[in-house]
Parts: structure tokens; C-alpha cells; sequence
């Protein structure tokens, strides 16, 4: 219960400056290339964590390690 009430205090105190933010509005080209950085690094972090998994299921990790438990 802490931690949410903490992260909902950030997320209002981020919000709050957000609005008080007197900002020129972002070019559409800008906003492409966020979502275009963000589903990259998405895509970069899931392959990692899928081939993390896959070398642990088939036993390289055992053998890079040297462990002979099989």
C-alpha cells in the first residue's frame, strides 16, 4: 500500500507540472520517433528476456557455467 500511494503522489506531482509547463507543442516527426524508440527498445528487451529464457531451458547456462549436476 505504500508503494501505490507513493507512485500515485509522483504521478500527481508529475502531472501537476506537466500542466504548469508553458510548452510549444511537439512536431508530428518528434512524436514518431518516440513511439518509434520505444517499440525498439520494447522489441530489443523481449528478445534479450527470450533468449535468457531459451539458453536457460536448454541447459547452456549449465554448461557455460561448468556445473556437471546432469
Amino acid at each position: 500500500m505504500t508503494l501505490l500511494a507513493l507512485l500515485g503522489a509522483s504521478l500527481w506531482y508529475a502531472y501537476g507540472l506537466w500542466m504548469a509547463l508553458d510548452t510549444a507543442d511537439m512536431p508530428a516527426g518528434l512524436y514518431v520517433a518516440m513511439i518509434l524508440g520505444t517499440v525498439f527498445s520494447l522489441v530489443v528487451g523481449i528478445g534479450l528476456m527470450g533468449l535468457v529464457f531459451y539458453s536457460n531451458r536448454h541447459g547452456y547456462d549449465d554448461r557455460a557455467s561448468g556445473s556437471s549436476d546432469h
